[in-house]
């Protein structure tokens, strides 16, 4: 497909200058360059992807693909009229910085065509893709020789799903490869790589040919070639999806302590909408290379925008979604002692912080929830994030009610054991 979109068609009113350090271009936009050039640059948006259109084929039939698909033509008939094939279709999108965003589908759906958009994979065929790095707004679409080369050495890194690995390299020489390519010296990328295989756990691995790891280690690797480079952006697409189910869980809790620590901005393709559930700050829900729907894990399941994303969502298990903030009575917290619902106890609030509880005249100590339950002499303090997984161990360890609170140790609401089931019930009977 090297005829596939030589240039950007018809780029919805913006231009490309490349007055940039380096030669990377800054976009400014032909309507409001002012405003449009600030709001892709600011400081808490990494990837602004507006109105984007990808096309496969022959360059020659493009323009008559994107007058079919202005008037409104599906992906089939595009194809038997042109031969031109619609990737992705008017994806307009935002990923913050620091933020995991999941591009989720069913296969064929655009999510991996729109994540090779971003490092420029797949040529934009019309749109604006702009990616902060370097602390400047980077245009993809007409990013062309060296100038995509040096964002993607420097700025963005990618994991792929059969983890594009060198088999007769040894363990230390894949995670030095991106630094050797883009010219680190010697010293420098031999401390790179060691730091980056402590960080994923294989320093006793680093002379092993990669033929010599299990699946779950190789993509480890993967992971520490990506970090090495000290990129901005992680792109991944379905990197656990040809794991065994045990392996990929282990491997998103790893990626998931990981972005604890290093805070990258990353867009992680799935399948698997439990996994982008468990792992995702966003989701992206795709069909046909449209954009469905865009939202808080919360947001996508209780609250789906088509009947496509309410199928997407029926099947899944609730122990999955539910958390704390879902399945939680709401409680206010302007007072200085609050009623639990039914009677059952009081709470006694300092600057609308929970500090006692009270039932039949008894006091009790509220204690954090930290990984284990807290027995009946004390009431639980739990974030709302907490996964009702949590919920029912504690609920299981002690009768008394569950105190819900946000990140500053605000009063939020209260859970009881009958809410818990009242929450569970309703998602396996489908309400």
């Amino acid at each position: 497909m090297s005829d596939t979109t030589d240039e950007p068609t018809e780029m919805r009113s913006f231009v490309v200058g490349t007055d940039a350090p380096g030669g990377l271009p800054n976009v400014a936009y032909a309507a409001s360059a002012g405003a449009a050039d600030s709001r892709a640059a600011a400081a808490d948006i990494a990837i602004d992807v507006r109105g984007v259109d990808l096309l496969f084929g022959p360059a020659r039939h493009r323009q008559a693909a994107l007058v079919a698909l202005d008037a409104g033509a599906t992906r089939q008939q595009i194809l038997e009229r042109t031969s031109m094939v619609l990737g992705v279709a008017d994806a307009s999108l935002i990923v913050p910085r620091g933020n995991l965003s999941v591009l989720m589908g069913l296969s064929g759906s655009g999510k991996s065509s729109l994540l090779r958009c971003i490092n420029g994979l797949n040529r934009i065929t019309r749109g604006s893709l702009t990616v902060a790095a370097g602390g400047e707004s980077i245009e993809l679409a007409g990013l062309r020789g060296k100038a995509l080369r040096e964002l993607r050495r420097h700025r963005l890194a990618m994991v792929f799903q059969q983890f594009g690995l060198l088999p007769w390299a040894t363990v230390r020489e894949n995670v030095a490869f991106g630094l050797e390519v883009r010219g680190e010296e010697a010293a420098r990328t031999r401390r790179i790589v060691e730091e980056q295989l402590e960080l994923v756990g294989l320093s006793s691995w680093a002379d092993k040919r990669i033929e010599q790891l299990s699946g779950g280690m190789q993509q480890r690797v993967g992971l520490a070639r990506a970090f090495a480079t000290d990129a901005e952006i992680l792109l991944m697409d379905e990197p656990f999806s040809a794991l065994d189910p045990l392996i990929r869980e282990r491997l998103q809790d790893e990626l998931l302590e990981l972005q604890r620590r290093l805070s990258k901005t990353i867009v992680f393709v799935s399948h698997d909408l439990d996994e982008a559930l468990k792992i995702g700050d966003r989701i992206t829900l795709m069909e046909d290379g449209r954009i469905v729907q865009t939202g808080t894990p919360d947001e996508i399941v209780f609250h789906p925008a088509s009947d496509y994303v309410r199928r997407f969502v029926a099947g899944i298990n609730p122990l999955s979604v539910l958390t704390a903030g879902t399945v939680m009575r709401a409680l206010p917290r302007r007072a200085e002692s609050v009623g639990l619902p039914e009677g059952r106890g009081r709470l006694r609030l300092v600057n609308g912080r929970p500090v006692v509880f009270l039932a039949d005249g008894v006091p009790r100590p509220l204690t954090p929830f930290a990984g284990e339950p807290v027995d009946a002499t004390a009431v639980a303090l739990v974030p709302r994030s907490l996964p009702v997984r949590e919920l029912v161990r504690q609920a299981n360890a002690s009768p008394r009610p569950i105190v819900v609170v946000d990140e500053d140790g605000a009063l939020e609401g209260v859970v009881f054991g009958t809410d818990i089931l009242r929450a569970l019930a309703a998602r396996l009977g489908g309400g």
